[in-house]
């Protein structure tokens, strides 16, 4: 154990948490694990503050329990993205491997030192969701920027140090900031950017440690260098290279520039044999590389360390759940049997959201030394080193990201009033969306609630019973916007110079708006969360109310109702997510030299707290309300299945995939849910619905590629327990998401038993023909009135998602679908075709995947809209004759449309959203199915 003489570090203990709990690699409630018997050796291990501790270990222990007992001494949950490396006997750094005997390898543990430092960079530092963990990745930046590890422009390097200074000191004073800037040594360079660093660090006042350490990983993350440990290599030429792995794949360095990357949905096979390391990538007909790369190392030992890393990168990132051990061969063993050991970043997520341990607050000292490293801090009367704290009204600081910086990682130099007028004209904008709609029109949520009571609510086919529960919950989430966008609209006259507020001082301010506005949505908590039982109630009394089934169809096919109707319960969910966006976006384009920062961190930040409660609070339901939306739309576009939306059901992707059969390839739409597979083909009726094929339930299914097998590209076999088939995608990509989704929802139907297929069998009728199938659902609805609501065959939209995707071979996933809802965007676009002139203004709104285009902001329904799947974003070429700023163009084979935003910012905004939509998302979260859901 830890020897209590030792001068401990640390980093951030939690007050009064008990010393044993906190490890991120134990179950919630467990204890370290029994150290086993024998003789006890003592290790040395360096921390990130350049402390060292010593820890009494079994000399049969694995290198998990002395990676353990160091989590424990810092009370650190998110320990998976940290490793400890050391020199082995060859001089190679290398990682402690936690399922091996320590002594096994380090020979001699007294002469050796083990350093505990970050072993997994995320992509974003918003993924680590202590602040513990990102004080200690803050260390980590800073170690790696004075051994040169990081490398940046000047500009970068001194911002980079200002942070640090600004954690470390605090508050610009001159005197002080020099002397400290001369007694210690951040960068190699340092002498000559001194100058650049106290100019940046002036701009920092008021900045707590903890938001310096989170500009610190903002900036950090967005180098090329960042998180990049170099392994030399030569290629075939002899062209001397370096390789190394991130999140995304494997990546290649020509010096400090990268001039390759691999990603892993490209990789089929990592491999080594001799001092050759071998990437195997998966077929692409569009592109010449090489199916094999060879790198030459330097030795077998440096390519098995990285080829190692390069297996622990990749199921770390990509994979739901740490990978089973391979069964012992019975007699001879073939290739090497290592593998990753420790949660997967999806499972320490999972874990710290779920554990009570982050709600627990760290503090700071608000003392600081001379000497990087040598912060301390009495906490229960040991010195301890600095940890992350709290805000001096006692609330958790806000991250807020840097001004200075922008998206390439050079310094920003925007005009702050600009900015400020366009945080607020963006404020008023997504407000508006929702608010404006309710007394003007542009298809908002609620201002089309209004136009439903009048044309279905009244009626009396609606019983008062669903009357009430639906109107009786929108009319107050209705009536809170009008006030809002009075509010808004309000501040937005008086900061334009519409009044004279400006005498008064107080025409800047507009985090008090939004304050005291999202404290009064909070009192709205209950009715949001009865919009679930809303929806569930409506299609329950179509489904006996032939009557009510109809008025609802008919509504549904009028102009206004752009969307299916049921998207529309859950806009006032995704626009609490849209407020927090806005506010996050607010707090981050304030500098703490500006005129409105003591105000975005009295009113924006305590409005973004109070928000975000509400998103935690109401996601469970908003994710139930998604799936089960998402099973009434499929329901439409799908014929030849009894019931849809059975209970427990999850909606998981949707696309073409080809069919291979005895008639050669042959197209079909596949319906991945999360017990059973389904594919239809496109049906030759007037509401062309798609006809059912066939099922394959998941329990029991095995999958394997099979490109070799049949010689078809992209192919891949699923073996169900009654029938197999053959299918492909349309390429390396779509074939990677199939498999990574059916693989995943073949695991989790293996945790329940079969009797859903039973169910699902029994309500299949492909044996029929459509027009059979009507005649008998006809029958049965005279007789019980008992037929659902949505499988009457009517006029039918040609452009759903479920027909885009057909017409244009691709697929989506429930994440994107997500995403999509959740990323939202209208406002002012001039639009020009491929081969006219002039350009036209429109009002544009972005949501479901598509642009709708209306005259103006007030027209009750669009003109025309553009599904967006497939498409990509592009800025136009010289070559294209474009003359114009803030232009963007989107384009799918010949279809071809340019974009003029009115500002470098409303054109950001809008090639972000659209990019976050277009793009199918990576599985940002695993479905979680402890429970069915109910409907």
């Amino acid at each position: 154990m830890v020897e209590p003489e030792e001068r401990p570090s640390v980093a951030g203990k939690r007050l009064g948490a008990p010393e044993s709990m906190g490890i991120s690699t134990l179950e919630p409630g467990q204890r370290p694990p029994t150290m086993p018997p024998g003789r006890q050796v003592s290790i040395r291990v360096q921390m990130l503050d350049d402390t060292q501790e010593v820890f009494e270990v079994s000399q049969r222990a694995p290198g998990k329990v002395l990676f353990d007992l160091v989590c424990a001494h810092l009370n650190l949950i998110e320990g998976d993205y940290f490793g400890l490396e050391f020199q082995d006997q060859h001089k190679m750094t290398v990682w402690l491997d936690l399922l091996k005997p320590i002594l096994k390898q380090i020979r001699r543990p007294k002469n050796t030192i083990l350093r505990f430092v970050v072993k997994f960079f995320p992509p974003d530092h918003t993924q680590l969701l202590e602040e513990l963990t990102r004080y200690l990745f803050a260390l980590q930046i800073k170690h790696d920027l004075a051994c040169g590890d990081l490398t940046c422009n000047e500009s970068s390097a001194a911002l980079l140090v200002s942070h640090i200074v600004q954690s470390e000191i605090g508050d610009f004073e001159e005197v002080q900031c020099k002397q400290h800037l001369l007694n210690n040594k951040y960068i190699p360079e340092q002498d000559a950017l001194m100058d650049k660093i106290i100019e940046y660090h002036q701009k920092h006042v008021g900045q707590t440690p903890a938001e310096s350490d989170y500009q610190l990983l903002e900036i950090a993350r967005r180098l090329e260098m960042y998180g990049v440990r170099l392994h030399p290599a030569k290629d075939r030429e002899g062209t001397k290279l370096s390789l190394t792995v991130a999140h995304s794949g494997v990546l290649v360095f020509q010096g400090h520039t990268k001039i390759n990357a691999f990603n892993w949905s490209k990789v089929r096979k990592l491999s080594f044999k001799r001092k050759r390391f071998l990437i195997k990538l998966r077929p692409d007909l569009n592109s010449n590389c090489q199916d094999t790369l060879e790198f030459m190392m330097g030795s077998r030992d440096c390519c098995k360390v990285f080829w190692k890393i390069c297996v622990e990168y990749h199921a770390f990132f990509r994979l739901f759940e740490e990978p089973k051990p391979k069964p012992k061969p019975v007699l001879f063993t073939r290739g090497s049997s290592f593998r990753f050991s420790g949660r997967t970043q999806r499972q320490v997520i999972d874990y710290v959201k779920d554990s009570e341990f982050k709600k627990v607050p760290f503090e700071r000292s608000p003392q600081h030394s001379e000497s990087p490293s040598a912060g301390q801090v009495m906490v229960n009367g040991q010195k301890q080193s600095l940890s992350l704290g709290q805000s001096p009204d006692g609330r958790q600081p806000s991250p807020l990201t840097s001004p200075l910086l922008t998206d390439a990682g050079f310094v920003r130099t925007d005009d702050e009033d600009e900015v400020r007028r366009k945080v607020c004209l963006l404020e008023r904008e997504q407000c508006s969306r929702l608010a404006a709609c309710a007394s003007s029109g542009v298809g908002g949520s609620l201002w089309l609630f209004t136009s439903f009571q009048k044309s279905v609510g009244k009626d009396e086919a609606m019983p008062d019973s669903l009357r009430n529960l639906i109107f009786a919950n929108f009319e107050p989430v209705y009536k809170f916007h009008e006030t809002f966008l009075k509010d808004v609209d309000q501040r937005l006259a008086q900061w334009e110079g519409r009044s004279n507020a400006h005498i008064k001082g107080d025409y800047q301010r507009v985090g008090d708006v939004m304050l005291k506005n999202i404290q009064g949505l909070k009192l709205l908590t209950a009715h949001l969360q009865k919009h679930s039982e809303a929806l569930l109630e409506l299609e329950q009394t179509c489904r006996s109310s032939r009557r009510l089934e109809g008025l609802c169809r008919d509504f549904e096919l009028q102009k206004v109702c752009y969307l299916p109707l049921n998207i529309f319960f859950l806009r006032p969910l995704h626009r609490l997510m849209h407020y927090k966006q806005i506010l996050e976006r607010l707090c981050k384009h304030y500098p703490p030299t500006h005129d409105d920062f003591r105000d975005s961190r009295a009113f924006a930040l305590t409005a973004l707290a109070d928000i975000s409660e509400m998103v935690v609070q109401l996601h469970g339901t908003l994710i139930r309300m998604e799936n089960f939306q998402k099973l009434l739309e499929l329901k439409k576009d799908l014929t030849g299945v009894d019931n849809l939306a059975i209970p427990g059901r999850e909606f998981i992707r949707l696309g073409c995939l080809s069919r291979l059969s005895g008639k050669g390839l042959q197209q079909r739409m596949f319906f991945l849910f999360s017990d059973v597979l389904m594919y239809t083909s496109r049906g030759m009726t007037a509401s062309n619905q798609f006809k059912m094929h066939g099922q394959l339930p998941l329990y029991g299914m095995t999958i394997h590629e099979s490109e070799d097998e049949w010689g078809v590209p992209h192919s891949f076999t699923l073996f169900g327990q009654r029938q197999s088939v053959v299918v492909a995608a349309s390429s390396a990509s779509e074939m990677e998401k199939w498999l990574e989704d059916i693989k995943m929802a073949i695991e989790l139907a293996d945790k329940y038993n079969d009797s859903s297929a039973e169910i699902l069998s029994s309500s299949f009728t492909d044996s029929k023909s459509p027009e059979e199938s009507n005649a008998d659902q006809e029958s049965e609805d005279d007789l019980s009135a008992s037929r659902t609501s949505l499988e009457r065959q009517t006029p039918h939209r040609g452009n759903t998602t479920v027909h885009v995707c057909w017409h244009r071979n691709t697929s989506m996933s429930m994440v994107d679908f997500s995403v999509a809802l959740e990323n939202q965007l209208s406002g002012n676009l001039l639009r020009k075709f491929k081969n006219s002139n002039g350009w036209q203004k429109l009002w544009v709104v972005f949501t479901n995947f598509s642009l709708f285009f209306y005259k103006t902001h007030q027209d009750e329904f669009p003109l025309a809209s553009l599904p967006l799947l497939g498409y990509s974003i592009t800025i136009p070429s010289e070559s294209e004759n474009i003359h114009k700023d803030y232009v963007f163009k989107l384009h799918f084979k010949s279809h071809v449309y340019y974009f003029r935003s009115e500002s470098e910012y409303t054109f950001e905004r809008w090639m972000e959203v659209i990019r976050s939509t277009t793009c199918s998302s990576s599985h940002i979260r695993s479905l979680s199915r402890k429970e069915p859901h109910v409907y």
